[in-house]
């Protein structure tokens, strides 16, 4: 197995498993701190270690004026998309919380240059319909004894995470049309720098510091958030970057569907969770609508694959 084959191996391993583990991760650290303390020192170490690695390869600084840019958008990114998720499983387990998540339909509401092709396309308008219906189906449900919480907190955990899901995909999209010769590694390092100094700012003004008890503070929880900091935040999203510039996105994107599976068997083996029958029907149709989703991309590979393979018979 040559060295590029296996780089490939281990990068679509750190993004399938590791990510897909994130969730019980942020279950287990959680254990021991608040919600926004915990986001804080995953940011600011995960923020840091990528900031030593762009000074190592002496990568560009941006302008002042793209710093306060990417700050401001990490706060939303982040912010949104990664607080949002760790305050909501305080009430939701790990399992549940991957399901709302990883889900791409935002993208297709919001994606205003795109509305023409992905409000035409029944692929695309069935994916929407499946995975609104999905999350109808977990927000309606009654509460179980794996939530250990009321359904007014079952029900809102899961809006913030929609909310949260909304402000990641904005934040993304913007950041999409702002291109600048900025390396994906400055910008994410300012980022996660920002999003961190936000968080624990949030936590001081909430009270978190004052209610933190350090002799409780378990060793696991610590694991988790160094696991968090290091591999899922900093390692992880490197080895995705790497994957989208070498390897077909199409086969990228299958991550969707790998992490909620991933989260589920780690949240019911490892973390003790249930899943009633509703939740399980809940995560297909969600799943299905991924799936009807991303269909025309996949169609439109296999096409190009197999005009690829017709053309030279036809030349010859």
């Amino acid at each position: 197995m040559n060295n590029s084959r296996e780089k490939t191996i281990l990068a679509f391993a750190a993004v399938y498993l590791v990510w897909g583990s994130t969730f019980l991760g942020v279950s287990i650290a959680l254990k021991s701190f608040p919600p926004f303390l915990l986001s804080a020192m995953r940011f600011l170490i995960g923020g840091l270690a990528l900031a030593s690695f762009c000074y190592i390869r002496k990568e560009k600084l941006p302008s002042y004026r793209e710093i306060l840019s990417f700050a401001f958008w990490g706060i939303i990114i982040f912010g949104g998309g990664v607080i949002a998720v760790v305050w909501a499983q305080q009430y939701l387990p790990s399992s549940l919380a991957s399901i709302i998540i990883t889900t791409p339909f935002w993208f297709i509401v919001l994606d205003k240059s795109q509305w023409h092709v992905n409000f035409r396309s029944p692929w695309i308008m069935s994916g929407l319909t499946a995975g609104l219906i999905g999350v109808v189906l977990l927000v309606s449900q009654k509460p179980t004894a794996s939530f250990g919480a009321v359904s007014l907190e079952h029900s809102r955990a899961i809006l913030v995470m929609v909310c949260g899901s909304v402000l990641w995909v904005i934040g993304s999209l913007r950041l999409r049309s702002f291109q600048t010769e900025t390396s994906v590694f400055t910008k994410t390092a300012i980022h996660l720098l920002a999003a961190g100094v936000f968080a624990i700012s949030v936590s001081f003004i909430s009270g978190e510091f004052s209610a933190l008890q350090l002799h409780q503070i378990r060793t696991d929880s610590v694991v988790a958030v160094l696991f968090l900091s290091i591999l899922s935040t900093t390692a992880t999203f490197m080895a995705f970057i790497w994957l989208v510039r070498t390897q077909p996105v199409s086969i990228v994107s299958t991550y969707s569907y790998v992490n909620p599976m991933v989260a589920v068997l780690l949240g019911v083996l490892v973390g003790g969770e249930t899943m009633n029958t509703l939740q399980v029907m809940a995560m297909v149709v969600i799943l299905s609508g991924v799936l009807f989703v991303n269909m025309p991309k996949y169609l439109l590979r296999m096409k190009a694959l197999k005009s690829r393979n017709i053309r030279p018979a036809v030349l010859s």
